[in-house]
């Protein structure tokens, strides 16, 4: 049942599903888990929305609600890097304006929940409460909404909380989504906005904290199907747009250590124990092992384990998944840094080094370049040799199984254009169909199998309802680059000629105009480790 609430104006709800895509939609469809879902697809049109390369939250969702590729809007992954320093991206790395900016202009308010990389919220006519890369507690737009949320709503977090016990985390997932829900349909009641734009990352989250659980995907997504039911009956909007920033699979095929190969080749150099050498009295502090006292320290099982592992070339997040092979069974807490398995580990030497991967989700290898790395040793005459000659390499490469690792290898001109790509790797590696992967691991073989038995794909889901849409249109090559045109047209403001997408045909008409340039906020810092240790969590850093 719907919360109660005056009639509204929405002309448009954007449902936001993170990772939402056919092959997980259509068997929860058939087994009557998401009505709701199922119903927007089944009476409106709908079809597959190819999302851009990197496939990846933190890049996607920008290129989404700004229309504009990477090298526009300047955000390639979670990450931003300066040098060889590097932080997570937020909001002010995004160089263009967001959709709801450009509907303020033209006199319509939204209601913007969870999007990813939305903050710090910048002002417009309307309410926003930031998503993925933003801390607990974020400031909002306008602010201390999120107090009147919380008042009003009980309390909301942008990140699940955090539990010792595996079986209660599906109720951390199902009380985050109820509280996105809950505050939009309260914003909306406050407000009368004619967007709305409610964002679920719960649907990507469980495929990476619980790949395969049947369980809690369907949990995940049942609780969202209630969440969209009941916010369409609180709001009666007259149009609907379902749409996803890429899909997930499984991972079926082989892991490549990008870093391995380019040491292999001379192109990249190590060191041992370089930065992050963790501080193990700061590890006990921080209750890494319950009962510790950090004032009494000597190396543990646990120290000792790190270390082994280390060796022996763990460095994935899922420390507690891998600490059997080394012979550490007792309990550690909810998790261990990144740090102290790096503890021994070798690790690439950036500065040293011709080129590297910085990111597994940049999908690309990054040039050391002379004049433009502080310090560069590739010289600017040599650049395009040497990264033409680094394409023809990795375009051989082939799995253990004899088949092609990618299905393409490109300069960074083939997927973006703009101001920004300067910030772009310097070659894209897309992994062939997406059922291998890459990472920047060093020290280990070059191919492996997955640590992510599920990951990314890059087609995603569009479902279009609502009597502003013509619902026997076919949609078949849809991108996320047409969902803000889209949106434009749909409440007559003129597309901004820059857009790389355009307005998909479910709806007539629309005129295109040239905008001043967009006057961003200084880039500033995110610089909170509990935002690096959640997107660690996920596997993304």
């Amino acid at each position: 049942m719907g919360d109660s609430t005056d009639e509204t104006d929405l002309r448009l709800l954007v449902v936001g599903l993170d990772a939402g895509c056919r092959s997980v939609l259509e068997p929860l469809f058939e087994a009557g888990e998401i009505p709701t879902l199922r119903e927007l697809f089944e009476t409106g049109t709908s079809g597959p929305l190819e999302s851009q390369i990197p496939p990846w939250t933190a890049s996607a969702w920008p290129s989404m609600y700004t229309g504009k590729n990477p090298g526009k809007h300047g955000v390639f992954d979670f990450l931003s890097f300066d040098g060889y320093d590097w932080d997570v991206v937020n909001s002010t790395h995004v160089r263009e304006r967001p959709v709801w900016e450009l509907l303020s202009e033209h006199g319509v308010s939204s209601v913007v929940v969870n999007v990813p990389v939305t903050h710090p919220a910048r002002e417009f006519d309307g309410v926003l409460i930031p998503g993925m890369t933003a801390p607990e507690d974020p400031p909002c737009h306008p602010g201390g909404i999120l107090e009147d949320v919380e008042l009003a709503c009980g309390d909301y977090h942008v990140y699940p909380q955090s539990t010792d016990a595996p079986d209660q985390s599906i109720e951390g997932y199902e009380r985050t989504i109820e509280q996105r829900g809950k505050a939009f349909r309260y914003l909306c009641r406050r407000v009368d906005p004619g967007f709305g734009f409610l964002q679920f990352q719960q649907t990507d989250t469980v495929f990476h904290e619980r790949p395969g659980d049947r369980a809690a995907i369907e949990a995940v997504y049942r609780e969202v199907d209630r969440q969209v039911a009941e916010t369409i009956d609180a709001t009666d909007p007259d149009t609907i747009l379902v749409v996803s920033d890429h899909g997930i699979g499984k991972v079926p095929g082989d892991e490549f250590r990008v870093n391995e190969f380019l040491r292999e080749r001379g192109l990249l150099e190590v060191q041992s124990g370089g930065d992050g050498m963790p501080n193990w009295s700061t590890a006990w502090e921080n209750d890494l092992l319950e009962g510790e006292d950090a004032g009494k320290h000597e190396e543990s099982p646990l120290e000792r384990a790190m270390n082994l592992a280390a060796k022996v070339g763990i460095t994935t997040q899922r420390v507690a998944n891998a600490l059997d092979t080394v012979g550490l069974k007792e309990p550690i807490g909810r998790r261990v840094p990144n740090d102290m398995i790096r503890a021994a580990s070798e690790q690439v030497d950036f500065p040293e080094s011709k080129a590297y991967v910085r990111s597994k989700s940049e999908l690309g290898v990054r040039i050391n370049l002379r004049g433009r790395e502080p310090n560069g040793q590739v010289p600017e005459s040599d650049y395009e040799a040497v990264r033409s000659e680094l394409i023809e390499q990795l375009e051989g490469v082939r799995t253990p199984g004899g088949e092609p690792m990618f299905e393409a290898v490109e300069p960074r001109e083939t997927y973006f254009d703009g101001p920004h790509i300067d910030k772009a790797p310097d070659i894209l590696t897309v992994p062939a169909g997406f059922d291998n992967a890459i990472v920047a691991d060093v020290g280990k073989p070059q191919f492996g199998e997955p640590m992510e038995s599920w990951n990314h794909k890059r087609t995603g889901v569009v479902a279009a309802t609502g009597a502003d849409f013509d619902e026997t249109v076919v949609l078949e090559d849809a991108t996320l680059f047409d969902v803000a045109p889209t949106i434009c047209t749909l409440f007559d403001v003129p597309v901004d000629t820059e857009m790389d997408g355009a307005t998909l045909p479910i709806i007539d008409g629309g005129t295109e105009a040239a905008y001043p340039a967009y006057e961003p906020d200084p880039i500033t810092k995110t610089d909170d480790a509990a935002v690096e240790d959640r997107l660690s969590d996920l596997g993304y850093l």
